[in-house]
């Protein structure tokens, strides 16, 4: 028998996951359509969750940009959805806008940040969070940690609302996550890769590594002011202390060591299993942050790779594929 190689992208079980993907995209319009409050607003909160699994993912499992300080984009995306509609902006056209802005204002942000190399970066944005927080609080609009509610939403009844705010996140976390999916697909999801593994030997390839980070980083700013638009949506108060913990640093990081850094899919599957866990032990209070903590250590003894991480290298499965393989068959 004669091997024959071929290279390949999409295989039979990553072509019948896209048609799974969007037979669950369609699932989730039906369900705006229910009239379940507890599924609308749980579903929320899992969207929430998945995108800042998913953007923490694209800038620290494709880039190699490790930042606990994530929680600025998401606390900026809250804070100028409350601006806007202030300002007399729609509420939720506000809350898109948000987004908008922050991601604009990434940009200037980058151009410091990106000076840091590993562990300054991580503290760098920490650093970063914490001024973007100080920096809100001098607003009088919000007044200080008293914070201030998203009174605009009074105007629509709470059914109407929830229908509203479960499509809007549907729709931006399936916006974010197909951008991104075809983002890494291409030659610079290649070039991010190389530079994640080495940026200086990614440069000597011709990969414009300033560039490069640059968008990513504006990607993963974008991402989390949506998802903090989103919470505040589906919370209505904000207070600045809330949503610029670096708790939700800590939420992101464990989501994606949880599901498999640096894959797209684990990603996803960890904050199915951060929602999970949080929806079933939240109540339990100090008891809950002590077996979040032990969960992440049990998950990274058994699993160092994360759950798809350990899956990847035992099986070689990809739902949704980013990169090649080579595929070898025997011939006669």
């Amino acid at each position: 028998m004669n091997p024959s190689y071929r290279i390949e992208r999409w295989t039979t079980a990553s072509r019948i996951s896209v048609w799974v993907f969007a037979l669950l995209f369609l699932a989730a319009c039906f369900l705006s359509q229910s009239g379940n409050d507890s599924l609308l607003s749980r579903g929320v909160v899992l969207f929430v969750y998945v995108l800042l699994a998913a953007t923490w993912n694209a800038l620290a499992g494709f880039a190699g940009l490790m930042s606990v300080g994530q929680q600025a984009f998401f606390g900026l995306g809250a804070y100028f959805a409350i601006r806007l509609s202030d300002s007399g902006v729609p509420v939720f056209a506000a809350m898109g806008l948000s987004a908008i802005i922050v991601a604009a204002l990434s940009w200037p942000m980058s151009i410091v940040m990106l000076r840091l190399k590993d562990g300054e970066f991580a503290i760098g944005m920490w650093v970063l969070a914490s001024l973007c927080h100080l920096l809100v609080n001098l607003d009088p609009l919000i007044q200080g940690e008293t914070g201030i509610s998203l009174i605009a939403l009074n105007a629509y009844d709470p059914e109407t609302r929830r229908v509203i705010l479960f499509t809007f996140a549907l729709v931006s976390t399936t916006a974010v996550l197909g951008f991104l999916f075809f983002l890494l697909q291409s030659r610079f999801g290649t070039a991010l890769q190389a530079i994640r593994d080495n940026d200086e030997a990614a440069g000597s390839l011709g990969v414009n590594v300033l560039k490069a980070k640059r968008l990513i980083f504006v990607f993963a700013a974008f991402g989390g002011a949506i998802a903090g638009a989103l919470w505040l949506g589906a919370n209505i108060s904000f207070q600045p202390k809330t949503y610029f913990g670096v708790q939700w640093s800590a939420y992101m990081i464990f989501m994606v060591l949880v599901g498999g850094i640096g894959t797209f899919e684990g990603a996803i599957l960890g904050a199915i299993v951060f929602f999970i866990i949080e929806t079933f032990f939240a109540a339990f209070g100090v008891w809950y942050l002590i077996g979040l903590g032990t969960a992440a250590i049990v998950f990274s003894l058994v699993f160092p790779q994360g759950i798809w991480g350990t899956v990847v290298r035992k099986w070689n499965l990809h739902l949704l594929p980013i990169g090649r393989r080579l595929s070898i068959s025997n011939e006669k």
